[in-house]
C-alpha cells in the first residue's frame, strides 16, 4: 500500500478508544492479506494528520501491534508489516504445552472435576495479549485505579455475556476478581449477617457453602432434581436472605434448572427481598442445542448477583473471575474492596480485555466445545457399553463434569474414589458434595478425557471396582 495513504481506516470518533480503532483497523486487513509483509504503514506523523488526532494515538496503536509481532521497525524508521509466522494462530491449538506443577501432580490427574484441558491453552494468543499489555501500560492504568477492575475489561465482559448468556447490565455493576470463591466470599460478607438462612443446592458446590457458613449463614439444604433446583421442596418456614444456585449447569448433577423453575425462584426471591447468587458454572459448554438464558436477565435483574469465571474457560492459574451485583449492593461492595485491596493485576486485566475483544475467547471456546462434546459422548460410551451394570450416567448435554450414580445405593462412593486414585485418576465421590444423604456416585471430569486416558479409566474400574461386588 501506499506509504502514506490510508483512505481505508476510518474513525468513529463517537466510540472513543481511537488508539484501538487504529490498532485493530489495521491489525484486520494484515490478516486478511491486504497489507502484506514487508509494506510500509504510513508515517505515525503523517497517519495522525490524515486522521485528525494526536500523534501519540497513532504511536499506542503502532507500539500494541509492534509488542504482538505484526510490525517491524525501530522508532525513526519506516514501519513495516513483519513477516508472520504460518501454521496454527490465534485459537488455534499451542505450539507447546504449557508447564505442568510436577511437585504436585494430584492436581493435574485425569478426569478430576473442574479443571479444563491445559494442553489446549491457546498460549500464543494469550502471550501475544499479555506482552503487548505488559510492555505498553498506559500512565492511568498504573495509578491505584478503578477498585471495582479496569474499565475497558468490565466493558469487554458486559458485551460478552450480554451476546452469550442474556445477561442485562451496566459495566459499573462489574466487579473483578481472582476467582468465583472469591466472589461468593465477597457478596456473601456485604449481604449477610449471623445466623441468617441460605438456601444451597443438595448436593451442591461444597466451597460455596463453606463460604456461607463463614460469613454467618445458617445453611438450609434445599433438594436438586432432574429439573434442577426446587424452591418448593425448600423446608417451610425458613424464610433465606441469600440463595445460592447454579441453574445452567448444576454443580455435580450436571442438570440444568427448568424454566418454571427459574420464573418461580425469581419471583420468591422478589416476594421475600432475597438475593440469588447464581454461579454460572460451565455455560461456556452447551453441547445440545441452545442453552437458557442466564437468570439474571430473564428478571430486572436487582435479585441476582451473577458470577462468572475464566478459570473453567482457559485455565485456572489466570486467577480472574468477575461478578455482576445489583445496583443496591454497589456501595457497600465497592467499599469492602477497597479496605480489602485488589487482587488482579491490572496488566492481566488489560490483557484480557483485549483478548476478549480480539475474538480470541470466542473462537477458543468454539474450538474446546467441540472437543469438549466429543470427549464427554466418548466417556459416557464407555461407561454405559462396559459398566452399565453398576455405573449410570447422568445429563451429558453440556459442561466439563459427567455425574454418574452407581446402581447399589449402598455402595461407599468414598472408598471406590479412594480406589481410583490409587490407580492415577483423580474423580469425586459424589457424597461429599452432599449435606443430606444421597445416592452415591461418581463425578467425572472430561476435560482431559483423551482416547488413551479413557482406556486407562476403563482398565481402573475394572480393577477397583469388578461388577460382583456390588
Amino acid at each position: 500500500m501506499a506509504k502514506d495513504s490510508a483512505a481505508w481506516l476510518n474513525l468513529d470518533r463517537t466510540g472513543g478508544d481511537l488508539e484501538g480503532q487504529i490498532y485493530h483497523a489495521v491489525r484486520a486487513r494484515i490478516l486478511a492479506g491486504a497489507i502484506r509483509p514487508g509494506d510500509a504503514l504510513p508515517s505515525t506523523r503523517g497517519l495522525a494528520a490524515l486522521l485528525g488526532v494526536a500523534r501519540s494515538t497513532v504511536v499506542a496503536g503502532y507500539e500494541r501491534l509492534r509488542a504482538e509481532g505484526f510490525l517491524a521497525g525501530r522508532p525513526g524508521s519506516a514501519t513495516r508489516v513483519a513477516e508472520l509466522p504460518t501454521g496454527p494462530r490465534d485459537g488455534d491449538a499451542p505450539a507447546a504445552t504449557p508447564p505442568r506443577a510436577a511437585q504436585d501432580p494430584e492436581r493435574f490427574m485425569p478426569f478430576r472435576p473442574g479443571l479444563p484441558d491445559l494442553d489446549a491453552f491457546p498460549v500464543k494468543a494469550w502471550s501475544r495479549c499479555l506482552t503487548a499489555r505488559a510492555r505498553h501500560l498506559r500512565w492511568h492504568d498504573l495509578g491505584y485505579g478503578e477498585a471495582m477492575g479496569l474499565a475497558p475489561l468490565r466493558e469487554a465482559i458486559v458485551e460478552h455475556v450480554a451476546r452469550t448468556r442474556a445477561v442485562v447490565a451496566d459495566p459499573a455493576q462489574v466487579v473483578i476478581l481472582a476467582s468465583t470463591a472469591a466472589a461468593i466470599d465477597l457478596i456473601a460478607r456485604v449481604s449477610l449477617r449471623p445466623g441468617d438462612a441460605a438456601w444451597v443446592e443438595d448436593p451442591g458446590y461444597p466451597t460455596a457453602r463453606s463460604l456461607l457458613a463463614r460469613a454467618g449463614a445458617r445453611l438450609v439444604p434445599v433438594p436438586v432434581d432432574d429439573q434442577g433446583f426446587d424452591c418448593a421442596a425448600a423446608p417451610p418456614g425458613t424464610v433465606p436472605r441469600l440463595i445460592c444456585v447454579s441453574p445452567s449447569h448444576q454443580y455435580p448433577t450436571g442438570v440444568a434448572m427448568s424454566l418454571v423453575r427459574r420464573i418461580a425462584l425469581l419471583d420468591f426471591a422478589a416476594r421475600h427481598d432475597a438475593l440469588i447468587i447464581e454461579d454460572d458454572y460451565d455455560s461456556e459448554f452447551h453441547y445440545a442445542g441452545r442453552p437458557l438464558a442466564a437468570l439474571q436477565g430473564l428478571g430486572s435483574g436487582a435479585q441476582v448477583a451473577y458470577i462468572g469465571t475464566f478459570s473453567k474457560v482457559l485455565a485456572p492459574g489466570l486467577r480472574l473471575a468477575y461478578a455482576i451485583v445489583p445496583q443496591a449492593l454497589l456501595p457497600k461492595i465497592e467499599a469492602t474492596i477497597r479496605q480489602g485491596g485488589g487482587s488482579v493485576a491490572v496488566h492481566v486485566q488489560a490483557a484480557m480485555a483485549d483478548f476478549i475483544r480480539d475474538g480470541y475467547l470466542a473462537a477458543h471456546i468454539r474450538r474446546m466445545r467441540k472437543i469438549y462434546h466429543a470427549r464427554m459422548e466418548a466417556t459416557a460410551a464407555m461407561i454405559e457399553t462396559r459398566w452399565s451394570a453398576w455405573l449410570v450416567p447422568g445429563a451429558r448435554d453440556g459442561g466439563l463434569q459427567l455425574c454418574t450414580r452407581l446402581r447399589d445405593q449402598t455402595a461407599d462412593d468414598r472408598a471406590l474414589a479412594r480406589m481410583l486414585h490409587h490407580h492415577g485418576l483423580a474423580p469425586t465421590a459424589l457424597s461429599t458434595c452432599a449435606i443430606a444423604p444421597t445416592r452415591p456416585g461418581l463425578l467425572f471430569g472430561i476435560a482431559s478425557a483423551t482416547p488413551e486416558r479413557i482406556a486407562a479409566l476403563d482398565r481402573a474400574l475394572g480393577k477397583a471396582c469388578p461388577v460382583d461386588r456390588f
